[in-house]
């Protein structure tokens, strides 16, 4: 792979361009077009960069988009590949990691969750699971969101009664847990059911979540009928049960397609510059759910494009599926096609179905994708008379793009956090929330002016060292503060220390009797505010300032439930999960291990000479 840049050229336009084509030869590639600042207008690929480059070249003929972007192409940089695919790839990488202008971009490229069997354990369990997939065990997914992984895993918890319980927490038991009292888990921790009965409870699941439900209700059947010919009603009854559960789980998942085991299903709809792209997820033959996601488009876009940009992002962190079924074709299929098989490592086939059952779910899709759009574009023109109004109470030049609202949790100072979200026109913006864990140790507990300080300092930081021109869209226009005049005036106090004076700021302060509606509006210079109590902007600030709570409090919580489970052992050098259950399973506590003679750590099952010695040596160190 070869670079080729050049210095920025002091015109514009079809000249510019032109005058790359002396350099270019036939070969793939991708090729960046940048502004007179250098910031980067346009990413593309090209199977012969000389041809696409001389298409730039021409004077007309363009959309009015491509016109425009022509028109502040100020210089080039090429990167020649291998292969178109190569290429195809490289192009995705770059617009998610420099978010041109010009290009469609997917806003929200999040992951999603997946049902997991853990394999580690003689008593597997059943769990949530999101991120990559490095725990060892079986992985079903992906679902649309994390309601709906949690319903289905309420309803095969009655069906299956699996555990999902931590290793610890099932080491530690010395009786049944709440769980086996409703018939959602059939107590393994105290030896309530052997092995292999669990083990078969498990396969079972598996059958399940592997698209093998009928399989699995034939079996349940002609066992409850067993039971009731041999007058074990008891067991009879739990089994009729479990066949409910199971029915229950396969109507919620809605319409189940009969012709499409493994596929994501996508459809787009266009309107008025605003796109909206719905993602069916089937798979084992079952329908996990759908998503909705608005990525970015210029006006004068077509439906291919788009659906083309949007499968190259969206498949950039995730495994494609063995079909991808789609409401429009797109221009480089096959490319994509050859793509989306490296990455899964076996053929994925794209789909643009035209009759049968695969396209009345393309219908189906594409009319929820239309009325999705539809609510997003009213909620849009709501949030814009929201901003407006926000302008016109705080005296601000023009409605805001982008609010920060920070606040602090803490419980007398102990794991103290401080958090801060973002909204802007299209509602909040949750991938832009960032949460701070609070490292001042000369702090005294409880000290929010502290806190607010330090998450400040480092916020504004981290903006002048990355984007001290302000050009990446990542400074707030407003910042909202959880507080009165003090809080406010402390904040004024660290912006000057940073030499940000420009930004405008509103404290809300709970008002009298700290009631919602009475809220108080501190700014710096400026005597205290009210809003009337059925004004929609103070339902707005109220929402914002609750997000920021709730927020926080969740970080928080997330906080301290992490120092809640910690245990020494997981410190240690060379003691994994395995091994730590090992010596938890023998001594029944870390206290236990931390007191442990070594000669008792060494006859540990599964602890060697070795580790028994760094067990050992980390504790009395310490002590």
């Amino acid at each position: 792979m070869t670079e080729q840049t050049s210095q920025t050229a002091p015109r514009t336009g079809h000249s510019v361009i032109q005058g790359y084509l002396k350099t270019l030869d036939a070969s793939p590639g991708v090729y960046r077009m940048l502004d007179a600042q250098a910031r980067v207008l346009y990413v593309g690929k090209a199977r012969n960069l000389r041809a696409r480059v001389s298409n730039y070249a021409r004077p007309a003929g363009h959309t009015p988009r491509i016109a425009r972007m022509i028109r502040e192409t100020a210089s080039m940089m090429f990167l020649t590949t291998s292969t178109e695919t190569e290429a195809l790839l490289l192009e995705q990488n770059l617009i998610k990691q420099l978010k041109p202008r010009y290009n469609v971009l997917l806003r929200d490229d999040k992951s999603f969750p997946n049902i997991m069997v853990t394999k580690a354990h003689p008593y597997p369990m059943i769990k949530k699971h999101r991120g990559a997939k490095k725990e060892k065990g079986a992985y079903y997914g992906p679902f649309a969101s994390a309601g709906a992984v949690n319903r289905t895993l309420a309803q095969l918890q009655k069906v299956f009664q699996l555990r999902n319980c931590s290793d610890s927490m099932f080491e530690s038991r010395t009786r049944p847990c709440l769980q086996y009292q409703i018939k959602r888990c059939t107590a393994p921790c105290v030896g309530y059911i052997s092995e292999e009965d669990y083990g078969a409870q498990v396969r079972d699941a598996e059958r399940y979540l592997s698209g093998r439900s009928t399989d699995v209700q034939e079996k349940l059947k002609t066992q409850m009928m067993d039971a009731s010919e041999q007058m074990e009603f008891e067991r009879a009854a739990a089994l009729r049960d479990r066949i409910k559960a199971l029915t229950q789980v396969q109507t919620a998942q809605g319409i189940n397609p009969r012709t499409v085991k493994e596929a994501d299903l996508l459809a787009l709809h266009l309107e008025n510059g605003q796109a909206c792209v719905q993602v069916f997820f089937i798979r084992a033959g079952q329908n996990w759910g759908n998503n909705d996601f608005y990525p970015r488009v210029g006006a004068d876009v077509e439906e291919a494009e788009v659906l083309e940009a949007f499968l190259g992002q969206f498949y950039d962190n995730k495994e494609p599926p063995r079909q991808v079924i789609l409401s429009h074709p797109i221009e480089n299929e096959d490319l994509m096609a050859d793509a989306l098989s490296g990455k899964r490592g076996g053929k994925v086939e794209i789909l643009v179905p035209r009759r049968g059952e695969k396209a009345e779910l393309v219908d189906s899709a594409l009319r929820n994708a239309r009325e999705s759009l539809a609510r997003k574009m009213a909620e849009t023109a709501t949030q814009a008379k929201l901003l407006k109004g926000l302008a016109e109470a705080f005296e601000l030049d023009e409605p805001p793009k982008r609010i920060e609202v920070y606040d602090n949790s803490h419980i007398q100072g102990t794991n103290a956090v401080g958090a801060m979200i973002v909204a802007g026109p299209d509602g909040l913006m949750k991938n832009q929330y960032r949460k701070f864990n609070i490292r001042g140790d000369d702090l005294t507990p409880g000290d929010d002016f502290g806190m607010m300080k330090e998450v400040l300092t480092r916020r504004f930081k981290r903006l002048l060292k990355e984007d001290p021109d302000r050009e990446e869209g990542h400074w707030p226009d407003l910042l909202l503060i959880d507080g009165g005049a003090g809080q406010v005036s402390a904040v004024a106090q660290i912006m000057r220390e940073m030499g940000v004076q420009d930004i405008p700021m509103v404290g809300v302060a709970k008002g009298i009797d700290r009631d919602h509606g009475k809220e108080e509006f501190h700014r710096v210079g400026k005597r205290p505010t009210a809003l009337l109590h059925n004004d929609p902007v103070l339902y707005f600030i109220q929402r914002l300032r609750d997000e920021a709570h709730r927020f926080a409090i969740g970080t928080h919580r997330a906080k301290r439930a992490k120092g809640v489970s910690a245990s020494p052992l997981d410190d240690i050098p060379g003691v994994g999960a395995a091994r730590k259950r090992a010596l938890l399973t023998h001594f029944g506590s870390a206290k236990a291990v931390s007191r442990a003679a070594l000669s008792d750590l060494k006859a540990v099952d599964g602890v060697s000479e070795g580790l028994a010695q760094k067990v050992y040596d980390y504790f009395h160190e310490k002590g």
